[in-house]
């Protein structure tokens, strides 16, 4: 496993997990590998109190920002053909922060996750 060595790389991770949506995308994938797109309802990304508005534009930042995003850092493969999400070649250097965060989740200053 490779282990980031600058805090470019750490802010790096800290980015991809702070966005809620992008987090949820990556512990979707820890949890089962590979996922489909449509696993990714705006539903499952956006939080209760979100509106419509946010609801609706979701998919669009699925697939325009989230997915892309997650595929240049290596931390996903994303075939957009087929729909289909698993963890890329670098899922290893994020997965230990991923479990982290998740285990403390509730440690953690409210609306950060």
């Amino acid at each position: 496993m490779t282990h980031p060595t600058d805090s470019a790389s750490l802010d790096a991770m800290f980015d991809e997990l702070w966005n809620i949506h992008r987090h949820r995308i990556l512990v979707s994938v820890a949890g089962q590998n590979p996922r489909t797109e449509d696993e990714f309802t705006p539903e499952s990304l956006v939080s209760d109190e979100a509106d419509d508005g946010d609801r609706n534009g979701v998919k669009t930042e699925l697939h325009n920002v989230h997915l892309p995003n997650l595929a240049e850092q290596g931390y996903i493969e994303w075939d957009a053909e087929t729909q289909t999400i698993w963890r890329g070649p670098n899922f290893d250097e994020i997965a230990p922060l991923l479990r982290l965060v998740d285990d403390h989740r509730d440690e953690l200053p409210e609306g950060w996750l």
